[in-house]
């Protein structure tokens, strides 16, 4: 529509894209409002009358949120509140190969990490952005659909340390409650679910690429698998993503489609506040803002925040819940005094490898989005090749520092059948701009090869031992956080990282990859000049230049036993020391997950709403 008309008049793909970047993607979606999630009475959500008290208010409509408030409104007689700041889907969410851009729209909180001397030192200010999803689906609107569970030992070390029915065995049943697996050779496994509301498969576009991928495997030792199946976690695989017939799948689609009477989804809705009893620290409402309107809302039996890991940490700290010695100088009156906001932890990742091959196989920005547009916009009901991920295929390997037992694994391979002068598109200037990297830093290293056909690998380190942490900038709840990602403080994250990078050097040299003439780009870095090309030294230095997160922020309301100093809720989820509240999201994990985590946030909203649900009904039973 808009980008097709833009074409026909001759304005370059680079122009698009600024164009996209701006406000095209909005204009897309106030086009196209509620096109994709059809409601039989209320196509627009923020319609209903929002009552004055409910059972039970949720904060937050992310993978987490969506899950709790759809499975505690089956029951009937429950009235449930979801208000989500942010909007609902456009017809361009749905599309999966526009991840990239759609970090730069309303959709995003657009977060950005402190300044800090291990990392994110060549980017824009010094500063890694770290997108969050803000929207009816949260982060599953603007991620890349990749549905990895982690390993078996990260839920079974959970339990291990005062978590009771948080292990493997535990937390099994609910990703098989979340899933419809579509994938023909995985139907039959028991550790996949069939029926479930989020449809899993591989994606419908397949390049020669990444079948050069998968064939490497045994020339560096390694074998394909099912990385979501116990015992099998080092191992090659396509990506098993949230999508269906090459659409994207959010929460909202998931688990907001049926239209149940007694869940009322309020959008635009703010929450700045947990009202609590300062007597009886009873949490009884919220205050929210609509409309530029102040208002509260009542619950009568419980506060459910699933904000996501930097709004949860954010809220309870404004609602007096948090550290005394941060809250206290900010003049907010401390209720709780509790490690909110410590333990962030994220998957660091290195985005700069590019290997350059001598056949045009690979996603061309101009060949594969031009088709992209045209074959997009011709018919608005059969989007085809917009099924393709900016990510194809992963692979968990373990480097020489790696001296856990058994099949655990320190280093991600995200596969990408293009690099970052590519990734993203139209000639990298969404991809690298979703990342921070500066016009001159990107043109020294990459103008070179802009228009060649290439393809990458990320490594991410899986279980990094840095913390962060997340404070307040004020008392204003409009202010962002204050974010210190604290990357590389641990010196053995920044040398496993670095060994991922030889590694996927080495898996280059490959036969598969020869077969096309891959090479690695060499032209070193800017700010890494000084050191010589290759060495551990020079890719130490890159990593701290060009540092990546992977969005998958979490632990800021650590869940932990009575004991644990830094814990914030139980096994329960219930915060310490305030009754008729949880944190139910990522933001509960004692410790990050062996892969993406996205999964997990679904698996935690399952067993969270029954955690829930057999507070309450045990309670009317007797």
């Amino acid at each position: 529509m808009a980008i097709k008309f833009l074409l026909t008049f001759g304005i370059t793909l680079e122009a698009v894209s600024l164009c996209m970047t701006i406000d095209i993607f909005g204009f897309l979606g106030r086009s196209y409002r509620a096109s994709l999630i059809q409601f039989q009475e209320d196509p627009q959500f923020g319609n209903k009358p929002i009552l004055n008290e409910y059972d039970f208010i949720v904060v937050g409509a992310g993978a987490a949120g969506a899950t709790v408030a759809r499975r505690l409104a089956e029951i009937g007689e429950w009235k449930v509140l979801l208000l989500e700041a942010g909007g609902e889907e456009s017809l361009i969410t749905s599309i999966p190969a526009t991840a990239h851009f759609l970090q730069f729209t309303n959709y995003n909180w657009d977060y950005r990490t402190e300044e800090e001397p291990h990392a994110c030192k060549g980017l824009v200010n010094k500063r890694c952005p770290w997108p969050a999803g803000k929207g009816i689906g949260g982060s599953t609107i603007i991620n890349n659909n990749m549905y990895t569970r982690g390993n078996v030992k990260d839920f079974d070390g959970w339990a291990e340390n005062g978590n009771p029915g948080w292990s493997y065995n535990d937390v099994l049943p609910y990703f098989l409650k979340n899933e419809d697996i579509n994938v023909p050779e995985l139907k039959r496994s028991v550790y996949h679910g069939v029926g479930g509301p989020m449809p899993i498969s591989y994606i419908p576009f397949k390049s020669k690429l990444v079948e050069a991928f998968l064939e490497s495997a045994p020339e560096v030792g390694m074998k394909t698998g099912d990385y979501n199946a116990p015992g099998s976690n080092v191992v090659f695989s396509r990506i098993q993503s949230t999508t269906l017939n090459g659409r994207r799948v959010t929460s909202a689609k998931a688990y907001l489609r049926e239209n149940l009477s007694n869940l009322h989804i309020v959008e635009f809705a703010t929450v700045t506040k947990i009202l609590i009893d300062p007597n009886t620290k009873a949490a009884y409402g919220v205050e929210f803002v609509k409309n530029k309107k102040n208002r509260k809302a009542f619950a009568k039996k419980e506060v459910i925040v699933s904000a996501g890991t930097f709004n949860s940490a954010k809220l309870l700290m404004l609602s007096g819940i948090g550290p005394k010695e941060h809250l206290a100088p900010l003049g907010i009156k401390v209720l709780q005094n509790l490690r909110v906001g410590d333990n962030l932890q994220e998957h660091p990742a290195y985005a700069g490898l590019s290997f350059v091959i001598n056949e045009t196989i690979s996603l061309v920005p101009d060949r594969f989005y031009r088709k992209f547009i045209t074959e997009t916009f011709r018919n608005i009901e059969g989007i085809s090749i917009s099924s393709t991920l900016p990510c194809e295929a992963v692979g968990y390997v373990k480097t020489k520092y790696n001296t856990w037992e058994g099949d655990l694994p320190d280093i991600e391979y995200i596969f990408i059948p293009t690099s970052l002068p590519g990734e993203g598109g139209l000639g990298g200037t969404v991809g690298r701009r979703s990342m921070g990297v500066p016009d001159d830093l990107f043109n020294d290293m990459y103008k070179g090869i802009m228009t060649k056909d290439t393809w990458s690998i990320v490594p991410m380190l899986t279980y990094p031992k840095s913390r962060g942490q997340v404070r307040l900038l004020d008392a204003d709840p409009r202010s962002k956080p204050v974010i210190h990602a604290n990357f590389f403080s641990d010196p053995i994250d920044l040398n496993r990282l670095v060994e991922g990078i030889k590694m996927v050097i080495n898996l280059s040299k490959t036969k598969p990859f020869q077969k096309y003439g891959s090479r690695l780009h060499d032209r070193p870095m800017p700010g890494c000049k000084h050191v010589e090309f290759g060495t551990d030294d020079y890719w130490s230095c890159c990593i701290q230049r060009m540092t990546m997160q992977m969005h998958h922020q979490c632990g800021t309301c650590k869940m932990g036993p009575e004991w644990d100093r830094n814990a914030v809720v139980n096994a329960q989820l219930k915060v310490y020391g305030i009754s008729n509240l949880r944190v139910i999201d990522c933001s509960i994990m004692p410790t990050i997950t062996g892969g993406h985590t996205m999964a997990p946030a679904y698996m935690i909203g399952e067993k969270g709403a029954d955690l829930v649900k057999n507070s309450w009904l045990n309670r009317t039973m007797n």
